[in-house]
């Protein structure tokens, strides 16, 4: 596969996922402002902003409208939702030939549906139906691309590009809330309920824990749980499988170089201890990201941006 239609293909990947996680955090704290006092509310949004690695407004104020406005409508904005769903078209336009015609027509439904639409319009309606159908077409394509094209190589890209993206996502909102509650106390029920929720995750750690929402069973089960999809050991555990597809269908000389990485990532998470971690959560969730980063650095220097000499050896 061209390096161009990989790049491609990873990137639109993660724009999706990044939109999805975006539209999915803005609705659980909208959902949380019926049930919080003024200062609670301005501190939550500030962590929504720090979740997001999400600078604020160009006003500065913590304050639903201006935040809900730029992260889903400024399209000057590459974190927005608008952005990011336009980046993943771009991406996927640059690759018309390498992903079914279903998948196109999919994420430009998506994209027409948001420029579309307004932030009045939403506000003043049903602001809760609009994320849900952002989150649902994001949820879509994912299942368009699965069912219609090849699990060859470019579908490995595409899951790499997902699962990466949401590891590093959600061992940030991990490291927000973790790092509130060392430094300011307990957070309250609804905000650990709200965390959760965050991960589309609550009825899943119910299953397991049930409603006895503890701080280190959130932290166990978000990043250690091997089963549930949206923690950080999963993600892990489909990044490596992806990168093990690449290397076998390529055979790139220095795909170990790539590998190396993935296997620490798991082994970190493999082996980790939530009584442990919690105890020294930054540094732990520090050493998530570090992993995360090598393994796109090592990505584009073994599969990207690899030189002349490795392209021809191979």
């Amino acid at each position: 596969m061209l390096s161009r239609v990989a790049d491609s293909l990873y990137w639109m990947s993660r724009y999706l996922e990044r939109a999805e996680h975006t539209a999915r955090l803005l609705d659980v704290h909208l959902n949380q402002m019926l049930d919080q006092s003024p200062a609670g509310a301005e501190r939550r949004w500030e962590r929504l902003l720090a979740s997001l690695r999400a600078p604020a407004p160009a006003d500065g104020a913590a304050e639903a409208y201006p935040i809900i406005a730029a992260l889903t409508f400024d399209a000057t904005r590459p974190d927005s939702i608008i952005g990011c769903v336009h980046a993943a078209r771009e991406n996927a336009r640059q690759v018309r030939e390498s992903i079914s015609s279903e998948m196109w027509e999919q994420l430009n439904r998506l994209h027409l549906q948001l420029r579309r639409a307004t932030m009045d319009e939403i506000w003043l309606g049903e602001p809760h139906e609009f994320f849900r159908s952002v989150k649902e077409g994001a949820h879509l394509f994912q299942g368009i691309s699965d069912a219609t094209l090849s699990h060859g190589e470019g579908w490995h890209f595409i899951q790499l590009g997902r699962y990466l993206e949401r590891a590093s996502a959600t061992a940030t909102l991990l490291d927000t809330h973790y790092r509130g509650y060392q430094g300011y106390g307990a957070l309250n029920d609804l905000e650990w309920v709200g965390l959760l929720k965050s991960c589309t995750a609550f009825e899943a750690y119910c299953k397991v824990y049930t409603a006895d929402v503890r701080p280190e069973q959130v932290l166990e089960f978000l990043l250690l749980s091997p089963d549930f999809p949206r923690s950080v050991r999963f993600s892990a555990t489909m990044v490596q499988s992806a990168l093990q597809a690449i290397s076998r269908a390529t055979a790139v000389r220095g795909a170990g170089r790539i590998e190396r990485p993935a296997g620490r990532l798991r082994a970190t998470l493999d082996y980790g201890q939530a009584d442990e971690i919690l105890g020294d959560i930054g540094p732990y969730l520090e050493t998530i990201q570090r992993h995360c980063s090598s393994i796109h650095d090592a990505l584009y220097q073994v599969f990207i941006s690899y030189p002349a000499d490795v392209a021809l050896a191979s």
